[in-house]
């Protein structure tokens, strides 16, 4: 089991050695504690956006905990921190907290995603632990963090019960919102990415190989041409380059 004793800073923003189990033991006793706590999924474009802003960086950085989301982090943290660091996936990750929650009574919220996309993750993920309650279920309109982020959104999710709330906006756009929720909710907060979209079937995962290759952005790609290119096209080679130069450094 890996604990949070490591963490490595690349490109300036800090991820954290961890596990699945680990990760899934803390998040459940911030539940408990009724401790408000920002989780993120980091992966390439992440680091790059915190890269380019620093702002952003210093909100990651904030964060309770940053897991390996990519592999490429996976690649870099071994080099930096734990040379037996694994994948922390945020769609896997959900998962292994839904099934703790189920198990502990512990009722989850889900604030994200097209209706239509809502509607089937809650029917699949209550078809795989049916003793999940998920007291929360909302797709919020297309405006920005900081106005998503209203008294009245906070007044609705605590007075659901939730103790774990999951956010999917897409990156930057739900880190930020947590950031903003984390002093008015007394909850862990994960922010895991395309995670609805994967469980409701909308949009298919890669297969392992594919990810154990460090090629999922291409398949990811492949899938959404027009929303994707710009992103890859700006960020992967800079990453390459920036991280390259760090991981040869060591430091």
């Amino acid at each position: 089991m890996i604990y949070l004793n490591d963490s490595a800073y690349i490109l300036g923003t800090r991820i954290d050695a961890t596990s699945y189990e680990s990760a899934t033991m803390r998040i459940m006793q911030w539940a408990e504690q009724r401790h408000s706590a920002c989780i993120h999924a980091a992966n390439v474009h992440m680091i790059m956006e915190a890269y380019d802003r620093s702002d952003f960086q210093a909100v990651l950085n904030r964060a309770d905990l940053n897991t390996p989301d990519g592999m490429p982090l996976v690649h870099m943290l071994r080099r930096l921190a734990n040379p037996r660091q694994q994948r922390v996936y945020g769609p896997t990750l959900m998962l292994h907290v839904c099934a703790a929650a189920a198990q502990a009574g512990t009722p989850v919220a889900l604030y994200g995603g097209r209706p239509e996309v809502l509607g089937e993750l809650q029917k699949r993920l209550v078809a795989s632990y049916p003793a999940l309650q998920i007291t929360f279920a909302e797709s919020p309109p297309f405006i920005s963090a900081q106005e998503l982020a209203s008294d009245e959104l906070v007044e609705r999710i605590t007075a659901s019960g939730a103790r774990v709330l999951f956010v999917a906006l897409g990156c930057p756009k739900q880190e930020w919102l947590v950031n903003h929720l984390r002093p008015r909710l007394a909850m862990p907060m994960l922010a895991v990415g395309a995670a609805f979209d994967f469980h409701a079937g909308a949009v298919a995962q890669a297969p392992r190989w594919i990810q154990k290759l460090t090629l999922e952005w291409l398949y990811r790609l492949w899938q959404e041409p027009r929303r994707l290119w710009k992103r890859y096209a700006w960020n992967n080679p800079r990453f390459i380059l920036l991280a390259g130069w760090q991981y040869v450094r060591g430091k």
